[in-house]
């Protein structure tokens, strides 16, 4: 199970709290692609082999949400989905004691706010307004 992560910043859009249904999106060569806001879309598609190929082994722990290279993760397979963790033993133990929870909002089926829940939010700033 893998969470949207935007491609040009690297974000977990379940981190930065944006719905899978309202990330921006395009096509790039027959697959789709979810931003975590026009700026990054714009990034990208000056662009997008370099981005695709740092953000390419990117794997986001369902407990801290971080976002992590898949080398520097540990994998269990869980419900017969692959799932990484960071490497901390308290990710691990706090995710068995809530699985069900943690694995909804890793793909984006809880109210999960996201770390900017506040009215200040790195993704709706308008870049040209500053």
């Amino acid at each position: 199970m893998q969470t949207p992560i935007c491609p040009a910043c690297g974000c977990s859009l379940v981190r930065l709290g944006i719905k899978f249904q309202d990330a921006v999106s395009t096509t790039y060569q027959n697959k789709e692609f979810k931003f975590c806001c026009e700026s990054c879309l714009e990034l990208f598609l000056a662009s997008p082999e370099p981005l695709l190929a740092e953000t390419k082994n990117l794997v986001v722990c369902p407990v801290c949400l971080a976002e992590k290279p898949h080398e520097s993760t540990i994998h269990r397979e869980i419900h017969g989905m692959d799932i990484f963790f960071c490497r901390c033993p308290a990710c691990l133990a706090l995710f068995e004691k809530n699985a069900d929870y943690y694995l909804m909002r890793l793909s984006g089926k809880t109210d999960y706010s996201g770390v900017f829940s506040h009215e200040e939010r790195c993704c709706s700033t308008n870049l040209s307004e500053k």
